[in-house]
């Protein structure tokens, strides 16, 4: 009996070279699904997401742009490299105006980000809670959200972080369940109540 051909159909996974994935391979590699993250060197693949996921995103984008200084641009889904192993792609970021050169941009450096945002997914809970969190304050991002729904009755809460520079890490200012207003990075005021989220 001999071994069947293979089949024009059938697909290999990349092997991962032994220090794992640069942020040079995430941009070169052909055929990544869409928003593939690089984490420690391995590639991050997204799963379909919740639709609280997507309209908390456009909530916060929509509130965030409506009181936006000049000097920053609020942007969603777009990769952040924080060194050459780490490139995750924040829920919503705030940019500083000159890193947005065009309209062929691909990623922001760390250095160019103000705030960060994850809204929580069930398969990527310990990334958004413990470990991208991490990254963005080594990497000296000032500002970090996480949003999370609560309850029986999908309620949003934002917890509102920020940098200690002494220590490198983040501290917990303030967690919102109806209304997010903060003086940081820039004048806040959103409604995130459920009533807020259901008319989107």
């Amino acid at each position: 009996m001999t071994a069947e051909p293979t089949t024009a159909h059938s697909s290999r996974w990349p092997v991962p070279p032994q220090d794992g994935y640069t942020v040079d391979d995430l941009f070169t590699l052909p055929d990544l699904p869409p928003h593939t993250e690089l984490i420690d060197g391995s590639l991050v693949f997204v799963s379909p997401q919740r639709d609280f996921h997507s309209t908390m995103i456009d909530l916060l984008v929509s509130g965030l742009r409506s009181t936006v200084p000049p000097e920053v641009k609020v942007r969603r889904e777009m990769t952040v490299v924080l060194d050459r192993r780490n490139a995750p792609e924040p829920d919503v970021s705030v940019v500083r105006t000159e890193a947005v050169t065009g309209l062929d941009v691909t990623r922001y450096q760390a250095a160019d980000v103000l705030l960060a945002v994850e809204v929580v997914s069930p398969d990527s809970e310990a990334r958004d809670r413990e470990a991208e969190p991490h990254k963005y304050a080594t990497a000296g991002i000032p500002h970090f959200w996480l949003v999370e729904m609560t309850g029986t009755d999908q309620h949003p809460v934002v917890r509102v972080y920020e940098l200690d520079p002494v220590t490198k890490a983040y501290a917990l200012t303030g967690t919102h369940h109806d209304r997010l207003k903060t003086g940081v990075p820039f004048p806040v005021d959103i409604d995130v109540s459920a009533d807020a989220l259901k008319e989107l």
